[in-house]
């Protein structure tokens, strides 16, 4: 549904879903002269109206540039955006996740923005959040925002249950006896299954002290480690504390269709900018907590870049599409309205300047990084290209455990097989 800003656009979930089939790309001139881009991403209807807002202001700042927009949920968005760059036909400008930009990089699918200069500026944003844009020292991509994961939940009906709100930082072993408690009060689970989530398992790992992957891009983890977590949450679910097989099959990457969303749900675990979503889902409020550690205190969770915008190397109109990137990490009219949508911002200026404005959830996000500065480790390398696949292969291989077609055990020697497989590609 390319290019066409009208009130209320974005303003639902119905939106979301009509929006899954995104635009058709590769930069092109209209009948008046124009020069036509096509910019899509993902996320939630709160992020889709901020962004038609930036785009707009962009549009009246570069009036010989139009700009065709699309968005999807995350699920839908990653797989259509895998159609496009197998097919040559990559949107001239992207969202990007830090697991996509290995594949699409080492792919030819991304233009070479350091060749873009004197358009795209980025002597303002952090030297280590610039460099996990780059790809064997090329810049591919440029971070967004910076973002965390976190828990959140629904404030009126966790206080209603009784259970003590969760205070600071807590264990796998705490958040998942406070899960059992809160299905207990409120006859409903208290989170949805983390085990379908190769990000959950990531924070369990890394508080484990082991990795996702190590630095040559194996397997960081054994058939063992990952047998441990499945197990855990396969006992969760079987005891009604996290969200059923069912449910969990129903989740698409969009806030609407978690249970938390639905309100079957008291608990979700998401990324902080994202969970914004949730405001309009929760009729009791949403707060934010901090991700598990583990039994020794270790944190898992860690800052990341929140999501990238690259441009396609087949784009007719390289310049346009770097101003366009350009415009969306340093313009102050650009920051004001897309806020903390897509993380706190990169640009350090924009960032001091921006913070202190911050009202409603961007500054409960900002808050709530705040809280972590200086209590995490250092983030990982992005991971290899392999792992975009092997996503679904973690979710696919869980199911059968959730559905009870397989023991933990097996699940998980079959994902290490597959994954093995797949990285050696």
């Amino acid at each position: 549904m390319p290019g066409h800003r009208t009130k209320g656009f974005c303003a639902s979930a119905t939106a979301l879903l009509m929006c899954a089939l995104l635009a058709g790309c590769g930069g092109s001139a209209a009948a008046d002269g124009k020069v036509v881009l096509s910019y899509t991403w993902w996320g939630n209807p709160d992020r889709a109206a901020r962004t038609e807002k930036a785009i707009a202001l962009f549009e009246k700042a570069n009036p010989g540039i139009d700009v065709r927009t699309s968005f999807a949920g995350y699920d839908a968005y990653k797989q259509k955006l895998a159609t496009q760059a197998a097919g040559g036909d990559a949107p001239d400008v992207m969202q990007l996740d830090y697991r996509q930009i290995d594949q699409y990089a080492t792919g030819g699918v991304l233009l070479d923005l350091g060749k873009e200069k004197a358009a795209l500026r980025t002597g303002e944003i952090d030297a280590g959040l610039l460099a996990t844009g780059r790809v064997d020292g090329t810049q591919f991509a440029i971070p967004q925002g910076r973002g965390t994961e976190t828990v959140v939940y629904d404030v009126k009906t966790w206080k209603a249950s009784g259970v003590p709100l969760p205070k600071g930082a807590w264990t796998w072993d705490e958040w998942a006896d406070a899960m059992r408690d809160l299905a207990r009060e409120t006859g409903k689970p208290g989170a949805t299954d983390p085990g379908q989530s190769e990000d959950s398992f990531e924070v369990w790992l890394r508080g484990q002290g082991k990795s996702l992957y190590t630095k040559d891009n194996q397997l960081g983890f054994t058939s063992g480690d990952l047998t441990r977590w499945w197990t855990f949450t396969d006992g969760l679910r079987r005891a009604g504390a996290v969200s059923t097989a069912e449910q969990t099959t129903q989740l698409d990457g969009t806030v609407e269709n978690t249970p938390l969303g639905r309100g079957e749900s008291v608990t979700d675990a998401n990324w902080d900018a994202p969970a914004s979503g949730f405001t309009a889902l929760v009729a009791g409020g949403i707060a934010l907590a901090p991700m598990p550690t583990g039994a020794d205190g270790t944190p898992g969770q860690y800052f990341k870049p929140s999501m990238f915008l690259g441009a396609s190397a087949a784009t007719r109109h390289p310049e346009a599409a770097a101003r366009l990137i350009d415009f969306l990490l340093n313009d102050p009219g650009a920051a004001e309205v897309l806020g903390a949508t897509r993380g706190i911002p990169v640009n350090e200026s924009i960032r001091k300047a921006v913070e202190p404005q911050l009202t409603g959830f961007d500054r409960t996000v900002a808050d709530y990084q705040a809280s972590l500065d200086g209590t995490l480790k250092t983030p990982p390398q992005a991971p290899p290209s392999g792992d975009n696949a092997l996503q679904t292969t973690f979710q696919r291989d869980y199911d059968q455990v959730s559905y009870q077609r397989m023991s933990p055990r097996e699940a998980a020697e079959n994902y290490v097989t597959e994954a093995k497989a797949e990285l050696r590609s």
